[in-house]
């Protein structure tokens, strides 16, 4: 029989707590203590030495409260692509005819669709095949309006085209009587 009066009672080992990250190797620092303190005392001496040798003052830096304001009175659009001739008696022989130029594409297809989407608000749209001059050989396909007798026409009808969602261009075309 045994003697159940002596037993002593088990104590249970704290249970440790589970890391859920944690890496196979024992943490070593890559860089040492006395590296760090040299690449911080060497920042220090260039801060220091930057500080007086060109004579900075920190404090003089200060930003300032800048406001601009532009004010754009009309399309600056209008403004592109003008051709002014100085009138003089030769310029009354010439006789000048305008056209808007509404795009041109490399794909035939979106030139249609662009007279497609015109068609009720512009009238004379043509679909003409020229030559680019910024890449010579490519063929495009140059959606313009026109012509128009004068300037004033041919700028309403630009600006009837701008509120359709292009970028248009007047073109002018002068010729002798």
């Amino acid at each position: 029989m045994k003697d159940f009066a002596n037993i002593k009672q088990k104590r249970r080992k704290p249970t440790k707590k589970k890391t859920v990250f944690s890496s196979r190797k024992s943490s070593t620092r890559t860089v040492s203590s006395n590296t760090l303190m040299v690449l911080l005392l060497i920042s220090l001496g260039l801060a220091a030495t930057s500080i007086f040798y060109f004579k900075t003052d920190v404090s003089s830096i200060k930003s300032s409260n800048v406001t601009n304001s532009v004010t754009i009175d009309f399309p600056t659009s209008l403004m592109e692509n003008s051709v002014l001739i100085e009138f003089n008696k030769e310029n009354v022989l010439m006789e000048c005819e305008y056209f808007v130029q509404v795009g041109a594409y490399g794909n035939k297809k979106y030139a249609v669709e662009a007279v497609n989407i015109l068609d009720g608000n512009i009238s004379d749209l043509t679909i003409n095949e020229v030559y680019s001059t910024n890449l010579p050989g490519k063929l495009l396909n140059s959606v313009i309006s026109g012509p128009y007798l004068n300037r004033s026409a041919a700028n309403n009808a630009k600006e009837k085209i701008t509120k359709s969602g292009f970028d248009p261009r007047l073109r002018t075309l002068c010729k002798e009587n």
